[in-house]
């Protein structure tokens, strides 16, 4: 009876800490997948602006 309750346990502590690290890995992923997105996005935010100065010096001529 000691053996199959320590054997639950074990089991339970093994469970456990297979549902937390999957919850721990889908964070990583989604905060590197965010900050990724947002690196990308900064050539256009660069792009866009630069765009914008351009033309609104031709249009004030």
């Amino acid at each position: 009876m000691k053996n199959i309750k320590s054997l639950i346990y074990l089991v339970c502590i093994f469970l456990s800490a297979t549902l937390y690290s999957s919850c721990i890995v889908s964070t990583v992923v989604g905060t590197t997948v965010d900050t990724t997105i947002e690196v990308a996005k900064v050539p256009f935010k660069v792009a866009s602006a630069a765009v914008e100065l351009a033309t609104s010096e031709e249009d004030e001529e």
